[in-house]
């Protein structure tokens, strides 16, 4: 059986998965699509080597910011970790919060090649909806959901076909159990908050400033928050506070939005969280784990 660690930024996925591998003789692999770079370590709270606690980890740090992953790459490499930790007889214990990657790794999602990955960015959410609907009048996409547009734009110049018409399956192809992390709207959002003033303190503004400095603007680097929003303070157009507020702002949006693809797309039992001692949740999950297992 797999199990896939999910839930929001910010609610303890990473010690979780570390947890669950120890006690089901487990490698975990990343479910993330920022954490696949190398280099982009505090602003998207990437794991450090010594929380691993000697649990093999697979799909963390395997790209150059400069190169191109698309959810096609990711599909194949997941799922070859997948196997190979099952030929091991070991539990494949999948963690991170990029609900798509979940999808195609796990279901019988198809995805071709990509050979166009424009991010458009001389176009604004309007522009880019229009071309869409001039390809694909049957588009149901939020005018404010720049990712899911652009992608969908690249989906009809890669593939000379509509969105709309894209096959879409809920058919797994594994045993997969969903465990979802989750507290209370406002807790959540005080640790989101909190979170990226502990990333100011461990060094988010000098990892910032080097890629800032690097001029590299490639999907890898526009993609995940904390790095894009610093960039008006390096440029002097915005003071220190207002970016983080922003940081703080996205990251709490992006929460949200990951609540809902969840609760959309996949069959999850949700847990919530004792902060004040995560060993219960732990508890609760792997006896959780184990009854479905028996």
């Amino acid at each position: 059986m797999i199990i896939v660690i999910l839930g929001p930024t910010a609610v303890g996925k990473t010690k979780m998965s570390v947890e669950l591998a120890k006690k089901l003789n487990g490698e975990v692999i990343n479910v993330d699509s920022t954490q696949i770079y190398k280099n982009l370590d505090i602003a998207t709270a990437k794991i450090k080597e010594e929380e691993k606690e000697n649990i093999p980890h697979h799909l963390f740090d395997i790209k150059d910011i400069t190169k191109n992953y698309t959810v096609y790459d990711y599909q194949k490499d997941c799922r070859k970790a997948i196997a190979d930790i099952i030929n091991k007889n070991k539990t494949p214990i999948l963690v991170g919060g990029t609900g798509l990657y979940i999808k195609a790794a796990l279901y019988d999602y198809k995805f071709e090649e990509e050979t166009n990955d424009n991010q458009f960015e001389d176009l604004s959410n309007e522009e880019i909806y229009n071309k869409l609907k001039q390809i694909d009048n049957n588009i149901d996409i939020h005018i404010n959901n720049r990712k899911r547009l652009i992608r969908a734009l690249n989906y009809c110049l890669n593939n000379n076909k509509k969105i709309s018409d894209k096959e879409k399956t809920n058919k797994l192809l594994y045993d997969v159990l969903f465990i979802g992390l989750t507290t209370n709207r406002n807790v959540l959002y005080e640790r989101i908050n909190n979170r990226v003033d502990e990333m100011v303190k461990n060094g988010l503004l000098e990892e910032a400033k080097k890629i800032y400095d690097s001029n590299i603007r490639t999907k890898a680097i526009m993609t995940p928050i904390g790095y894009k929003e610093l960039f008006p303070y390096f440029e002097g157009t915005s003071s220190l506070e207002e970016c983080l507020n922003n940081i703080k702002h996205n990251s709490r949006k992006y929460a949200k939005r990951q609540y809902t693809w969840f609760n959309n797309q996949m069959d999850v039992t949700w847990f919530n969280i004792d902060f004040n001692n995560f060993n219960n949740t732990i508890d609760e999950v792997y006896k959780y784990i184990k009854s479905v297992n028996n």
